[in-house]
Formats: structure tokens, C-alpha cells, sequence
């Protein structure tokens, strides 16, 4: 890539859905299925959609376990899914650099 290329954005993580996932886990660890589906106002069928997806590009770990007898799944970043999370910040920020650098100075000198 040239130096005046854009940035290639992480298509897993640009869908709507999955940087909203990967944001909330980056900004607070672990989270239960139940706190992702409330704060991002997915279904549960949406919400798990988009989980396996991260799930299967290893960017997300997911246990499943039970609490008073009901099942209780939980997710975080992986290693992996935290790198690609911060490569994919790095790029929108270069982008948002690149806008600011390019417009015109307001009010002239």
C-alpha cells in the first residue's frame, strides 16, 4: 500500500453490529450475553449471529456456563480480537487525520 492509500478497514470489524460488540468488550472486559444484547438492541438471534462470526475469526472467546440452573454465556476479546481491535482504531484515526489535514484553513491569515 502507497503512503497515500487509505487505510484497508477490517470488514468484520466495520459491520455495525461487531464494532459495537468489539468497542463494549474493549472498553469493559468481559460481558454476558444479556449486557450485549440491552446495550447494542439486538435480538438474541442477531446478537449470536454476529458472535460466531468474531467467535470463528478468533477474535472473540465465549463460555457458556450455568447459573442457578440457567444457562449463562459470557464474551470477551481474545488476544488476537484485541489487536485486530486496535489495529482497526489505528486505521479510523489515519483516516479521520488524513479528512482534518486535507481541508482548507478557515479565515486565511
Amino acid at each position: 500500500m502507497s503512503d497515500d492509500a487509505l487505510p484497508l478497514l477490517d470488514k468484520l470489524i466495520h459491520e455495525r453490529a461487531r464494532m459495537g460488540i468489539m468497542s463494549l468488550l474493549a472498553g469493559g472486559g468481559e460481558m454476558s450475553f444479556s449486557e450485549l444484547r440491552g446495550d447494542l438492541g439486538l435480538t438474541d438471534g442477531n446478537l449470536s449471529v454476529h458472535l460466531k462470526t468474531l467467535q470463528k475469526a478468533g477474535y472473540l472467546a465465549v463460555t457458556k456456563t450455568y447459573r442457578k440452573r440457567r444457562p449463562h454465556t459470557t464474551c470477551s476479546l481474545t488476544p488476537e480480537g484485541r489487536t485486530a481491535f486496535e489495529a482497526y482504531i489505528d486505521q479510523l484515526e489515519e483516516i479521520v487525520r488524513r479528512a482534518r489535514g486535507s481541508r482548507a484553513p478557515e479565515g486565511g491569515s
